[in-house]
């Protein structure tokens, strides 16, 4: 099964894309429709589908946005292939946020509702930014509850939940007339149901032709996680910019993760903007994970998948943005067509390729590469 923390990554980039420059204390975000479609290909993986972001601002007080988003999976991953049949199913996201300004304070409370054939997610959300020091220190504080039910297909009796929440803290500072600077702090607590139910171990097993048998996976029922990230942009003299960002992240399970990205903005002429940008990315595994048990059983909990694993990922990025020429409508002040494309490279060190061949626990590392596309288009009004 397609891990759902990818589905959601990809969701959250996509409407970071189209939502990008929106929300900032004391300004309320324009009034804009973003229509987006969005597409990942790699590991046996493809996900792609629609997305619709429409905003609306009333009396310079109040902001209304509605967002739709669809992933549409198909999945002859590693993981499935080894242990499943390949298989198809079909996320739709709806969320509805409401804004208010009050002078330079500015209030938002956000609903989502994420729902598949085996999984069902609501998030409710509140945040609060406040503009302070003549307006240049953005402070900003939010809270998220999430209640999410998981089911299994082909097992009507299988029912269980996950309860959510997220903290989180903002600074954000202009230094100078070409430097921002920002740190972002997140705590995130689940419990309930972590591990998915279709996903197994394996074990050694002699008894076996292939030297290894399978189990369930079995996790933890709470999980606590904080992250930590420094961001600066810097302003060129030419109107371009450079900025860049590095995060730790650590939880209770025993992972540590860094992150460092780079990029860099340069318009072009009156209507072009092109983007590059890179990111690195490496974790160590949880203090459960084992490619392979030395027995059944083997201790309290028990993962194999990948992505609580050791690896590394770098990701290399391009995008551009063309401002359309004037359409003549009254009421359509301007347009942009935007293309963004990410390619992912994952190498594991801990996790091996099954279908490869070979004695259990001497099989080839696994590794495999990724392509994203953000096609959108966006209308301000």
């Amino acid at each position: 099964m397609v891990s759902r923390s990818m589905t959601r990554l990809l969701a959250l980039a996509s409407l970071a894309l189209v939502a990008s420059g929106a929300v900032h204390a004391a300004v309320l975000p324009d009034d804009r429709a973003d229509v987006l479609y969005h597409r990942y290909d790699g590991g046996g993986v493809t996900i792609d589908g629609p997305s619709v972001l429409l905003r609306k601002k009333f009396a310079e007080k109040y902001s209304v946005s509605a967002n739709y988003y669809m992933d549409m999976v198909s999945s002859a991953s590693i993981d499935v292939m080894t242990t499943a049949s390949p298989y198809k199913e079909e996320r739709t996201q709806g969320s509805l946020a409401f804004d208010v300004l009050q002078g330079k304070t500015q209030y938002s409370v956000s609903y989502t509702l994420s729902d598949e054939s085996d999984y069902t997610a609501n998030t409710a959300s509140f945040d609060v930014s406040q503009d302070i020091f003549g307006d240049l220190t953005t402070v900003s504080f939010g809270f998220s509850q999430g209640w999410d039910e998981v089911r299994k297909n082909g097992d009507d009796a299988f029912e269980e939940t996950v309860d959510r929440r997220n903290y989180r803290f903002s600074l954000q500072q202009i230094v100078t007339s070409r430097l921002m600077a920002g740190l972002n702090y997140e705590v995130i607590t689940d419990e309930g149901f972590l591990n998915n139910p279709y996903r197994s171990v394996r074990y050694l097993d002699d008894t076996s032709a292939r030297g290894f048998s399978y189990q369930p996976e079995l996790y933890p029922q709470t999980r606590t996680s904080n992250s930590v990230a420094l961001n600066a942009r810097y302003y060129l003299p030419y109107r371009a910019s450079v900025h860049g960002e590095y995060r730790y992240y650590t939880d209770t399970w025993g992972i540590d993760a860094n992150t460092v990205s780079l990029g860099y903005t340069h318009p072009w002429g009156k209507r072009w903007i092109f983007e590059a940008g890179y990111r690195w990315y490496d974790q160590s595994a949880a203090d459960f994970y084992s490619d392979l048990f030395p027995r059944s059983d083997a201790q309290n909990f028990l993962a194999r998948d990948k992505e609580l694993s050791t690896f590394t990922s770098h990701m290399f990025s391009l995008g551009a943005t063309y401002e359309l020429p004037s359409l003549g409508w009254d009421r359509l002040r301007r347009s942009t067509v935007n293309l963004f494309y990410d390619r992912i490279n994952y190498q594991y060190d801990d996790f091996r390729d099954i279908t490869a061949g070979g004695a259990p626990g001497t099989e080839e590392l696994y590794g495999f590469d990724a392509d994203v596309f953000r096609l959108f288009v966006s209308g301000w009004f």
